[in-house]
């Protein structure tokens, strides 16, 4: 195991296309990061520098104190897991983990023990001698983890490695995941765009786009108290919902709605409440913001609702709706195009800078 450091690390490529910008990031020795973001925001480049395959335009990386910018993969002492397995269909379970510490020339009676003792972990022992055809998708990917963990390498990289998997053996492999850090502690970088994965696995997380971090932080940290509305209405499911406002003498206005009060200075800001935290009532009182019903979807354990709000007019003076989700509880029922009101609790509204997107300073909020 071994600490691992991104030093002010940037990749361009041919054509002016800059992948990752002056990237710093350390992640402690036997941490579990995740790297989260939507597609082409860097995150894969960071793990394929850090494994090697491709070199930084200008930076340094280290593990374990060791710069290696310029090693070969086999120089770094590290292992990856791939979204599409990679294993060897003509080798038994066995063999394929068994195959990198052959070509080190390990002594067959550690070897023996190495992949025993591995696959006792996975519990894949039972089929080390069946091949990856005979095998299920949860099986095939902890052989694998399996693969590479059998080296103990100082750091583990996985790369999407979930994304094949649907959805009942994603949560179980998932579960794997988490118990297998959890008993071996080594570093491990893990990259998905799925937030789920990301807020579920990870000892912190580190939110990009642009080929920049956008916020580092535990699962608590990011989710409730947002960088930007970048990091807001990524992480969460559904997410949170961003509406122009304005600060008028300490309030709250959206629209012509005078809502609750507002911990920051006067002026226009970006206004943030997740869909589990607004409250929908049935008739619009003072104090609430008028919305018009437009989509229910009942999902069992709640209701979300899809609403339209009058945030205002636009530049020629016509009124301009925008769509807020509500998490209700199960068994609202309401028709489309009925008239309801909103509720956001003050301790619960966020407010970001309206031209930045970058969250302002306000009172530590309660009941988190």
């Amino acid at each position: 195991m071994a600490e691992v450091e991104f030093r002010d690390v940037t990749r361009r490529y041919p054509g002016g296309v800059t992948a990752l910008k002056g990237l710093d990031l350390t992640v402690a020795d036997g941490e579990f990061l995740i790297l989260v973001g939507p597609s082409g925001c860097g995150k894969s480049t960071a793990l394929r520098l850090l494994a090697g395959l491709d070199k930084p335009t200008s930076g340094d990386i280290r593990i374990g104190g060791r710069v290696v910018t310029g090693l070969a993969p086999g120089q770094r002492d590290i292992a990856m897991v791939f979204q599409n397995y990679a294993l060897y269909p003509h080798m038994t379970v066995f063999r394929n983990l068994a195959y990198g510490l052959r070509q080190r020339r390990i002594p067959r009676a550690e070897i023996d023990r190495r992949v025993r003792e591995t696959a006792a972990l996975l519990q894949i022992d039972e089929l080390l001698d069946r091949k990856p055809g005979q095998l299920s998708g949860g099986q095939r990917q902890r052989v694998a983890m399996g693969r590479a963990l059998v080296r103990k390498p100082q750091a583990f990289l996985l790369d999407e490695p979930l994304s094949n998997l649907d959805a009942k053996l994603r949560n179980q492999v998932r579960g794997d995941l988490k118990r297998l850090h959890r008993e071996t502690r080594v570093t491990s970088i893990y990259v998905t765009h799925d937030q789920v994965e990301a807020m579920t696995l990870g000892d912190r997380l580190c939110v990009m786009a642009g080929g920049e971090v956008q916020q580092i932080g535990t699962t608590d940290d990011v989710y409730h108290r947002p960088a930007n509305t970048f990091v807001a209405a990524f992480m969460g499911s559904p997410p949170m919902n961003l509406l122009t406002a304005e600060v008028r003498a300490g309030v709250l206005h959206i629209g012509a709605a005078a809502l609750t009060a507002a911990p920051c200075a006067d002026g226009p800001v970006t206004a943030g409440v997740r869909p589990e935290h607004l409250q929908l009532r049935e008739v619009c009182a003072e104090g609430m913001l008028p919305a018009r019903v437009d989509v229910v979807e009942p999902l069992g354990s709640h209701v979300l609702v899809t609403a339209l709000v009058d945030v205002g007019g636009d530049s020629a003076g016509a009124p301009t709706a925008t769509p807020v989700i509500v998490q209700a509880p199960a068994g609202t029922q309401l028709e489309s195009g009925a008239r309801i009101g909103l509720v956001l609790p003050p301790e619960r509204t966020y407010f970001f800078d309206s031209q930045s997107g970058v969250a302002l300073p306000s009172r530590e909020r309660i009941s988190l």
